[in-house]
């Protein structure tokens, strides 16, 4: 396993978030990080550095936002969640509107690179078991595609031409963007119990699956690919007990692929830890400890610790931000008055995402 790397020199944002924050997404064109939180607000940061940050915008609807995307020029931002509704902010002008919606709760939405579109793209997926696709020149519209998914959809990504997406019976659905209204396979989950995330592959071939288990699966798109892809592992979990006997289990929160080393990617969980894992090597690169609820103090297993609840990575790689907060995942009794709210950046190195062999 990878070494253990400290927190000492990540710095937080000046965030004014008053709940737990779901979704974090960078800009694909600029240092701008967007942040949804139950608090019914998208809190937008323009970050030229750890050392300089200011909020630029806030995007605010009527109930927690459970999921933000940018536009792939970087210009708009797209979010859903608990109010059923899709929201686009221009960046450029300050103003929001309503795409469309759903018939209950919004879980995840993207914007998606279809092929054939003639314009920009919104994919969004629902508790009312389907996924839908939105034109962003209509305002507000009907979808302009919908699929229907049988079960309520948890977890939702797309890169290149892959759409995936988790539903609540245990099923993984990809789609081809080429053929948008078409499913392309459903196959089980890797793992055992609920699915939490889906991330795809930076160059759609595969995807990773994680959930409450403290599991992690990698999968390949295609069959051929399967045999030198497919595979999964456990992690977050700790051994504890007399003799080390009893093994704790926490849920991973989120999955991401490293956009420049993209056979490297990140687990973050209700264990307050992150890890740079490499998917060929089948090894962790290198792994952080929990972080705490109090403010520089990241060290002392006295203090409670959080969990990192949401992650990415800016358009390089050279920004990782996550955030930290309650996830729920100890039910009311660890929804302490300690526990806080904020976004964290930290300095991505060759040690946390360079892959064993690679320039060497």
């Amino acid at each position: 396993m990878g070494a253990l790397g400290s927190l000492n020199s990540d710095i937080a944002l000046p965030s004014d978030g008053e709940d737990t924050i779901q979704c974090l997404s960078w800009s694909p064109s600029t240092n701008h990080l967007a942040a949804a939180s139950w608090d019914g607000k998208v809190r937008i940061y323009d970050v030229a550095s750890t050392h300089s940050v200011r909020g630029v915008a806030t995007l605010a609807a009527e109930a927690p936002v459970f999921s933000c995307d940018w536009a792939k020029d970087g210009n708009a931002v797209v979010a859903g969640g608990a109010d059923k509704a899709i929201r686009i902010f221009d960046a450029s002008t300050g103003q929001q509107h309503v795409l469309g919606s759903h018939a209950a709760p919004v879980r995840d939405v993207r914007f998606a690179a279809v092929p054939d579109a003639n314009g920009p793209i919104v994919v969004s997926g629902s508790w009312d078991k389907t996924v839908k696709f939105w034109d962003v020149r209509v305002r507000p519209g009907n979808a302009v595609a919908t699929l229907q998914c049988g079960e309520r959809v948890y977890s939702l990504d797309t890169k290149a031409n892959l759409l995936v997406f988790a539903t609540a019976d245990m099923l993984i659905h990809l789609v081809d963007l080429k053929k948008p209204t078409t499913l392309l396979k459903t196959v089980r989950t890797p793992l055992k119990h609920q699915t939490k995330v889906v991330t795809a592959f930076p160059d759609g071939k595969g995807w990773a699956t994680a959930g409450i288990e403290g599991r992690c699966g990698i999968n390949a798109v295609e069959k051929a690919d399967e045999k030198n892809i497919n595979f999964t592992f456990r992690c977050h979990r700790e051994t504890t007990g007399e003799k080390m006997k009893n093994t704790d289990v926490f849920a991973i929160n989120d999955v991401k692929f490293h956009p420049l080393y993209t056979t490297t990617f990140l687990t973050a969980g209700s264990d307050g830890t992150f890890s740079f894992w490499d998917r060929v090597a089948h090894h962790r690169l290198r792994g952080y400890p929990p972080v705490m609820a109090s403010p520089g103090n990241t060290t002392d297993a006295s203090t409670p610790r959080s969990a990192v609840t949401a992650t990415s990575f800016n358009r390089d790689g050279s920004l990782f931000a996550y955030a930290i907060g309650y996830d729920w995942s100890r039910g009311c009794v660890g929804n302490t008055p300690r526990t806080e709210t904020k976004i964290m950046l930290h300095d991505v190195t060759d040690e946390d995402a360079k892959p064993k062999g690679i320039g060497q």
